[in-house]
């Protein structure tokens, strides 16, 4: 296998697509601490700011997706937007010259692929979803690879050229499944939570959701007293909703909540969590079932082709988790959680039949196939 050395890494706009891209990077960095490893993101988009935290440099295109409604004004930039990133990939292209390049979807994998297919560089996408986004769609038909995280994406992509490698997720999610994760006490010590009741974690992705942060909001609405509910609560509300969600706590005083718009020690927020109310995206699928933890899925109604409630079913269906509807969520979350947690061999069954979904060498496998390109 060839030694990689210069890699570029492009896409983003979710965090859905930057911790798999953070996880690739990481096991380049593992096995060749001396790689140079850059990765290109959308103007304006997180990737910008959540890549350069976890030590990596990034180069932003000006690029952004098509509005869907057609007349939206905000469309006729587009064809501009294209243009100067085609530009731009090409110049950052012939400035790094890497050995390889690798989208994980997003606005910005659009432009850099392109210009890497025309330069014959070697290219592989890695598409989290059952779903594809577009992007990937588009270029699916070019790049030289595809390392699937889940089945079924041959009916989208040309099967010769299809691994399933699993999703890959960073190194401190993996030790979870190795046994190598914090002391139950120190997670909970890092949220200020008590050992004495159990832990709700609640997440509705990392740019949040309306209708789950609705649900907790009914729930201590209710009941604002963790002696009455029985549980607390850690509650990623999303970056763009946690203003309102604070001033709302502030407004209706609760104790036994710990409410965070963002949450980057997801390895902590797992291992403090009894039970897990979640969305459905694929790297929530693929942490969930590393970590092996009882949970309720909510799918997202927002998403192409219902493709989070596919992504639920590939656990709901090994007896690992419960399906609740988006539209059930706000009157239906608080009993749900209730009857579980008064469950604790159905939680137990249910963790257990989680880990049967794991791929803890997903990281690994996807180098793997990008070093057999290289070579």
């Amino acid at each position: 296998m060839a030694v990689l050395n210069n890699v570029i890494i492009s896409g983003g706009g979710t965090g859905g697509h930057i911790h798999p891209a953070l996880a690739i990077a990481d096991e380049i960095k593992r096995r060749n601490p001396q790689a140079n490893i850059r990765f290109v993101g959308a103007l304006g988009r997180m990737e910008m700011d959540k890549v350069p935290a976890a030590g990596y440099n990034i180069d932003g295109l000006w690029i952004s997706g098509i509005d869907r409604s057609l007349t939206s004004t905000r469309n006729l930039s587009f064809p501009f937007k294209l243009v100067s990133s085609l530009w731009k990939a090409r110049r950052l292209l012939r400035a790094h010259r890497p050995q390889a390049v690798v989208g994980v979807g997003g606005f910005a994998s659009g432009p850099l692929l392109d210009q890497a297919v025309r330069k014959g560089i070697p290219t592989l996408i890695q598409e989290q979803n059952s779903f594809p986004g577009i992007t990937n769609r588009l270029l699916a038909n070019r790049v030289d690879r595809i390392c699937a995280g889940l089945p079924g994406l041959d009916r989208w992509f040309p099967k010769e050229r299809i691994v399933h490698t699993g999703n890959p997720l960073r190194a401190h999610v993996c030790a979870l499944a190795e046994g190598q994760d914090a002391a139950p006490t120190e997670a909970l010590a890092h949220w200020e939570l008590s050992q004495d009741l159990p832990v709700v974690f609640v997440m509705g992705g990392s740019l949040g959701a309306q209708s789950m942060n609705e649900a907790v909001k009914a729930i201590l609405g209710k009941q604002p007293r963790q002696s009455e509910r029985g549980y607390q609560f850690l509650w990623q509300c999303g970056a763009r909703y946690e203003t309102e969600c604070q001033a709302w706590l502030k407004a209706h005083p609760c104790d036994g909540v710990v409410c965070s718009g963002f949450i980057d020690r997801m390895d902590w927020a797992y291992q403090a969590a009894t039970l897990i109310a979640s969305r459905a995206g694929a790297m929530s699928i693929a942490e969930l079932a590393l970590v092996g933890k009882p949970a309720i899925l909510v799918p997202s109604p927002h998403v192409a082709e219902d493709h989070q409630t596919h992504n639920a079913r590939s656990l709901t269906e090994l007896g690992g988790a419960l399906l609740l509807p988006d539209n059930q969520v706000r009157e239906q979350l608080g009993s749900q959680l209730t009857s579980l947690l008064k469950d604790p061999e159905s939680c137990a069954r249910m963790g257990s039949a989680m880990t049967q979904a794991a791929r803890p060498q997903a990281a690994a496998a996807v180098v793997d196939e990008l070093e057999s390109l290289v070579s």
